[in-house]
């Protein structure tokens, strides 16, 4: 069992590199996906309790092992218009414009968890590998579009970005009472950062350079609390603390051929969750609303330029998330679910600039899903999500060289950046019980 279960970690760790569905993960798996990312006191499988709170795992007696994998697809497009000079340097009162459309094309998202209780003992324990946050774009080159033209004539070029976060966690669960839980989960966490071009680095008069792949190990932890009453209703509370991660060491090469390095920080942010569940009879209800740490996260909560006219960071706000899913279990060994979670806008109209890498910011998401219990031991999952960013994120080009005309941050006049997207999601899931 120990040995199926270092294998599939291996798996997960050269597939999960591939994984890019904007910062956050909604939900981990099939079946928390589907109720729309609410577990943090709604159980309903170990993969959704590991993740939201590790106290909820205490709710699993047996040793249940759990696969899933997800086939994401997104179709971000990214837009600018930027005003016409004459030859004199004066504007024409014209204005250039165009889109571009991202062609990344499909990005698995493999995850892995495992728990193991006995009905007689208060202890339950778990492990988990998740791909818990990512971002992701590949905006082509592009003379009909001012942000993607080459940079020997001002824009940027090819915009491409890919960045995945690796979570290992190793989880234990207390039953307090018959009715209260406490759990508690260290994590380790893998991070690959590659960006084109790579703002953080300091420009020279070939542009800004792209870097290779560079990674960095972080850590951090979780606890929770989990109260389960005979009547029904459940209630729980967690807390994931920052993640706190080395730097990116990025090796850079300019379009002249020279080469540099740099260092950027990029932490995870920490996350507060409240949760509410109820379960009757064949139904089961979830609703979960996070406050997630941006302000206070290295690497999001810098912004601006520096002084040698780099990128200081994304600039982001703190957001709010609220998750909801509903299962429905009257039809023999098959439950079904639906899930709905809404997430606030971390950007500004003042930033979106320098956010371009990081696009994937769904502001509504809709889930249904399924369940089919081939026998007590084994169940098959699916799912299928949708999500949208609500409109598009936009604000002003930005230059450093105009940071002292127009300040903070040097907006062109009469210029615009915008990018929104659309996402979808198949997945599949298995559990066994051993």
């Amino acid at each position: 069992m120990k040995n199926l279960f270092f294998l599939m970690c291996a798996y997960l760790c050269t597939t999960a590199m591939f994984s890019q569905a904007g910062h956050i993960m909604q939900g981990v798996g099939s079946v928390n996906m589907s109720m729309g990312g609410a577990a943090t006191a709604q159980p309903l499988d170990i993969s959704g309790a590991l993740h939201w709170n590790p106290a909820t795992i205490s709710t699993f007696d047996d040793t249940i092992l759990k696969l899933d994998v997800g086939l994401f697809f997104s179709s971000p497009e990214l837009s600018s218009t930027v005003p016409e000079f004459d030859g004199e340097g004066q504007p024409t009162g014209n204005f250039f414009s165009g889109t571009t459309e991202d062609d990344r094309g499909v990005s698995p998202m493999p995850a892995l968890a495992m728990v193991w209780g006995k009905p007689e003992s208060k202890h339950t324990f778990g492990a988990s590998i998740f791909g818990i946050s990512g971002f992701g774009v590949t905006f082509p080159e592009s003379t009909s579009n001012p942000i993607n033209m080459p940079q020997s004539m001002g824009g940027f070029g090819r915009v491409e970005s890919d960045y995945m976060l690796l979570q290992i966690g190793l989880a234990w669960a207390y039953e307090l009472t018959d009715e209260f839980s406490f759990g508690i989960q260290p994590t380790i966490d893998y991070a690959a950062l590659e960006l084109m071009p790579n703002p953080t680095a300091n420009p020279t008069q070939a542009g800004y350079p792209s870097t290779d792949k560079a990674s960095a190990i972080g850590f951090g932890g979780q606890v929770g609390l989990f109260y389960n009453s005979p009547s029904g209703i459940k209630a729980g509370v967690s807390y994931k603390t920052t993640q706190y991660f080395g730097d990116f060491d990025l090796d850079n090469t300019y379009l002249d051929g020279t080469t540099g390095t740099n260092s950027f920080n990029m932490d995870y942010p920490a996350i507060l969750s409240f949760g509410l569940g109820y379960s009757l009879g064949f139904i089961d209800l979830a609703l979960d609303y996070r406050i997630v740490d941006y302000e206070n996260t290295d690497g999001f909560s810098s912004v601006g330029w520096t002084e040698t006219a780099s990128v200081q960071g994304f600039g982001w706000k703190n957001i709010n998330i609220v998750s909801a899913g509903l299962q429905y279990k009257g039809i023999n060994k098959f439950p079904i679910r639906v899930g709905y979670t809404y997430s606030s806008n971390p950007i500004d109209s003042d930033v979106a600039f320098f956010n371009i890498p990081a696009t994937a910011i769904i502001k509504n998401a809709f889930q249904v899903g399924f369940s089919y219990e081939f026998s007590d031991k084994f169940t098959m999952d699916a799912l299928y999500h949708y999500g949208s960013s609500g409109g598009s994120t936009s604000g002003p080009l930005l230059n450093p060289q105009f940071a002292q005309a127009y300040p903070p941050y040097g907006a062109i006049p009469g210029s615009a950046v915008s990018y929104d997207m659309t996402t979808s999601m198949i997945g599949i899931g298995a559990s066994i019980k051993l």
